[in-house]
């Protein structure tokens, strides 16, 4: 895992600051670092799992990411992209600009080059109506894409990446794909490394900043007395 950092590092420091941490903000990351160490089990079998690291990892972000509002796939989400911003303001080692531009450069590009985690074409393959054109639509994206490249916009290309992981995403937790299989092997591969690398970054970046507004949890441990949960 090279010099990605690691789930007992992330650990330790939320357990050494965990007294001075909002207590929904502890919750939340304490809850994101349980998926995100589960994910690493996986990748140290032998033979590694990526795909169940992949689904962990995915789980980790949902828990770190989530609040009042559910993940969605849109390109112009403006939940998502409020909370890249977030993370990018208080990156001040650009570590997550680094992963994007030099580290996963290739792998990135290469992904969103995929059509096959590209929801539209899925969409128009399902003889939805409404699509129309996939290719059309594959086609202004990756001009979109581009310009983002050239402009160097971390947060929209890290918008376009999650699109389509949330399409690998849905592919393997609705069972539409198999277990360890050679057909999606490059994206799920990919994904997993990308996901691996960024979503404890993501972490360390928040603990950071604490008391950023990352969100209303949605599934709180200690509910008001009289609420159902």
């Amino acid at each position: 895992m090279d010099d990605a950092l690691s789930h007992a590092s992330l650990k330790a420091r939320q357990r050494a600051c965990r007294d001075t941490l909002p207590q929904d903000f502890d919750i939340r990351v304490h809850r994101a670092l349980s998926w995100f160490g589960r994910a690493d089990v996986e990748l140290e079998k032998t033979p590694p799992d990526p795909d169940a690291a992949f689904v962990f990892l995915w789980i980790a972000f949902n828990a770190a990411y989530g609040g009042e509002r559910e993940m969605d796939p849109s390109p112009e989400h403006k939940s998502i992209m409020a909370y890249f911003r977030k993370l990018e303001n208080h990156d001040v080692q650009r570590r997550i600009y680094d992963a994007i531009w030099s580290r996963f450069a290739q792998s990135i590009r290469v992904l969103l080059d995929n059509k096959y985690v590209f929801q539209p074409f899925w969409d128009h393959y399902n003889g939805m109506a409404s699509v129309g054109d996939w290719e059309t639509c594959f086609a202004e994206d990756k001009k979109r894409v581009s310009r983002a490249l050239a402009a160097r916009d971390t947060c929209k290309i890290l918008e376009k990446v999650f699109n389509r992981l949330y399409v690998l995403r849905n592919q393997l937790i609705h069972g539409g794909a198999t277990w360890n299989s050679t057909v999606n092997r490059d994206q799920v591969r990919d994904g997993q490394s990308i996901l691996r690398f960024l979503v404890p970054v993501f972490l360390d970046i928040m603990m950071d900043a604490p008391f950023e507004q990352w969100g209303k949890m949605r599934y709180p441990v200690d509910l008001p007395d009289g609420e159902l949960p």
